[in-house]
């Protein structure tokens, strides 16, 4: 049985950094395509990072530059390190990842049939 765990929210400033980790049991992150989303009250989820099977990534316009996607493949778990942190990246993560390899990175959730329970950030302004 799959089973993504999210942890690493809180709540921060206005420019300040998080990193979130998604811990994965019954798969395999070496050469795996994940991603990260994130839904915020009242609106769609929004893919913000994904990572293919040969580690090429793709961000949303919004976090180019701020946010950056990994792996540790020692420890079976994917990342989202988050810096100069937003109010508007307010919202909850979500770890997803996909049945088989990819070739292609993606934001869209049709790609991904796993997924974590989530973490809420909270940027103040």
């Amino acid at each position: 049985q799959v089973q993504l765990v999210e942890s690493g929210g809180g709540s921060v400033q206005a420019g300040g950094s998080l990193r979130l980790s998604c811990a994965a049991s019954g798969y395999t992150v070496n050469r795996a395509s994940m991603g990260w989303f994130r839904q915020a009250p009242g609106k769609k989820r929004e893919g913000v990072a994904g990572s293919d099977s040969a580690g090429a990534t793709i961000y949303v316009d919004s976090v180019q530059g701020r946010f950056t996607i990994s792996k540790d493949i020692a420890k079976n778990t994917l990342y989202l390190q988050m810096n100069s942190l937003k109010p508007d990246d307010t919202a909850m993560y979500y770890c997803a990842a996909a049945r088989g390899a990819t070739w292609l990175p993606s934001l869209s959730d049709d790609e991904y049939v796993y997924w974590g329970q989530g973490t809420q950030v909270t940027v103040s302004s």
